[in-house]
């Protein structure tokens, strides 16, 4: 038999083995005689524990000093480590700061998650990982990644090279941490945010957390909870990040958010309603509460593109009845979700986005409501401004899509385009026949074309 494995140049097989899983290399040593030590010198690793047989931390740990003495200058570029939902390896931590100053530029780490029973009062309290202290001065670290780790006081930070960093449940010792985590990275571009809301870890205080950066452009607060998105501990996330140009919230994370200095916003993704429980919205009747979504609002009334959930177009409803929602005055595009009960709500939210010129619109209709709707008011940026509607995922069409359509169509002065995005969803009207339909309608704008596109999800 050839070993072709033999033929191939030390530096070539080396960047081959890196995708491979550690446990993979290890047990693929028998096809080489030169196998045995080349898998030690592969650029990155993929560390799981659970790939181990009987998770003995001994064998882990001494996998890892094998990896760690076999070229004491060799360089990792890329570490990931999961030793998720398992005991606690004595002397991982040790390896782990071995491992960052060797200095890599992707660190990903997921610690262990365990609870131990304290004998004396039967209680089960947390067991935390923490990340060793010379995380906080990496020279060489361009992303990093940690899941269900804690973070003790830093003390001083500098990470000249850092761009991108997700904490998944992260533990701080100190709200004050994070602040002190992001000012340490100066060059920081791409910043995730996944709050443990575990009550145990969280306390019973109240706290902050800051996140102040002049160089931040993207923020993130991922769907992570879903029901479990819950917590008795009411936490603020105070935000000033001046060149941010994109921010998703996507759950409600935070009791309160604070946002100041976002004077480069482009891109707000908006899906909070802002309590921190499922399926539970704001009481219009708490005056604190209004406030909070005034100065929320406020602050990112520069955005020029913004993307709301249906939950978020319920949420502003509420406030609208108890307060003003200001002018957008910078909104070229909106992508929104309405659910049909809430349609009346549209024209009075459209002229708070006075300069609006792309409308993606996605109605959630209810055949089971029996009261009529009505679109009487027309906003301002019909007359002037709005160029582009476009009406996404049509199930069906009945009396109340052509009623949506019929509005934009007869009031809108400039519009260019109307786009009807239709389902693969059994209809009982044929797309020729809502295409003529619709071609009936008086055009304000006599140049207004209507365009049908098949939505195949």
């Amino acid at each position: 038999m050839i070993d072709f494995v033999s033929t191939i140049k030390s530096s070539h097989l080396s960047l081959s083995l890196s995708p491979l899983q550690s446990a993979a290399e290890s047990t693929l040593r028998v096809l080489s005689t030169r196998w045995k030590n080349l898998w030690l010198t592969v650029p990155s690793l993929l560390l799981n524990c659970h790939n181990f047989p009987y998770r003995q931390d001994e064998v882990i740990l001494s996998f890892f000093d094998r990896l760690l003495e076999f070229d004491p200058d060799s360089r990792l570029l890329k570490v990931k480590l999961e030793c998720g939902g398992s005991e606690d390896i004595d002397g991982l931590r040790d390896r782990i700061s071995t491992v960052i100053q060797r200095g890599p530029q992707h660190l990903d780490v997921e610690s262990f998650t365990e609870y131990r029973d304290d004998d004396d009062d039967n209680f089960l309290y947390p067991f935390i990982d923490y990340m060793p202290l010379n995380l906080y001065t990496s020279k060489t670290l361009v992303s990093l990644t940690l899941t269900f780790s804690g973070l003790g006081d830093p003390g001083f930070v500098s990470m000249p090279c850092l761009k991108f960093m997700t904490l998944v449940k992260v533990h701080f010792r100190y709200a004050a941490n994070l602040e002190k985590l992001v000012s340490g990275c100066p060059v920081l571009e791409d910043l995730t945010l996944i709050r443990n809301m575990d009550p145990i870890l969280v306390g019973s205080d109240e706290n902050t957390m800051r996140v102040r950066s002049g160089s931040l452009k993207r923020f993130r607060v991922p769907l992570s909870h879903g029901k479990d998105c819950s917590s008795f501990v009411k936490c603020t996330l105070e935000f000033d990040a001046p060149v941010l140009e994109h921010m998703t919230l996507g759950e409600d994370h935070y009791d309160i958010i604070v946002v100041k200095n976002l004077t480069s916003l482009f891109t707000v993704d908006l899906d909070i309603k802002f309590v921190v429980e499922f399926g539970v919205f704001f009481d219009p009747g708490d005056l604190s509460k209004r406030n909070e979504i005034r100065y929320f609002l406020s602050g990112m009334s520069g955005v020029r593109h913004m993307i709301i959930s249906e939950k978020t177009v319920k949420a502003l409803e509420l406030y609208s009845n108890v307060g003003m929602i200001p002018k957008f005055n910078n909104l070229s595009r909106l992508e929104a979700v309405f659910p049909f009960k809430l349609l009346q709500f549209l024209p009075a939210f459209l002229e708070c986005c006075p300069n609006l010129k792309h409308l993606i619109l996605e109605v959630y209709y209810s055949r089971e409501m029996e009261d009529a709707f009505a679109l009487m008011n027309v906003p301002q940026c019909f007359l002037s401004t709005l160029e582009c509607v476009q009406l996404k995922r049509i199930h069906e069409w009945e009396e109340e899509e052509m009623k949506v359509a019929t509005f934009f169509l007869e009031n809108a002065a400039v519009l260019k385009k109307l786009t009807l995005s239709l389902t693969n969803y059994p209809r009982y009207v044929f797309d020729e026949e809502i295409f003529e339909e619709v071609n009936k309608v008086t055009k304000r704008s006599p140049t207004c074309q209507i365009l049908l596109d098949w939505d195949l999800c």
